[in-house]
């Protein structure tokens, strides 16, 4: 998992935030601003979500998006997975890759 402190972060996550929560492992992170934060010992730390069986990050072109392109402001949110960015659609990862979408997997949101 990747982990980095969020510097002078003043907003207080939680259960009714307004931020998107992702069950990660044995936690809950919150979409904030294309960012995955978890509460850690009084401060944030970033986390990015794990390339593994679940979630991996080949290309397979499983998805064909039409004329949409996933990117800043294409109106999906942002995740970061492993060493890139994500978008999740109807509760999967979608990595614009060239003219179509690679599937990276599941994605479970905690209401």
């Amino acid at each position: 998992m990747t982990c980095k402190t969020h510097e002078h972060h003043d907003h207080q996550h939680g259960a009714n935030c307004g931020h998107t929560a992702i069950k990660h492992g044995d936690h809950i992170d919150y979409l904030h601003d294309g960012h995955l934060h978890h509460e850690h010992n009084g401060h944030y730390d970033e986390h990015a979500l794990d390339v593994n069986e679940t979630n991996p990050a080949e290309c397979n072109a499983a998805h064909h998006c039409g004329d949409h392109v996933h990117g800043e402001g294409c109106g999906h949110e942002a995740v970061p997975h492993g060493d890139h960015i994500d978008y999740i659609v109807n509760g999967r990862l979608h990595h614009q890759h060239g003219d179509h979408c690679d599937d990276h997997g599941p994605v479970e949101i905690v209401k």
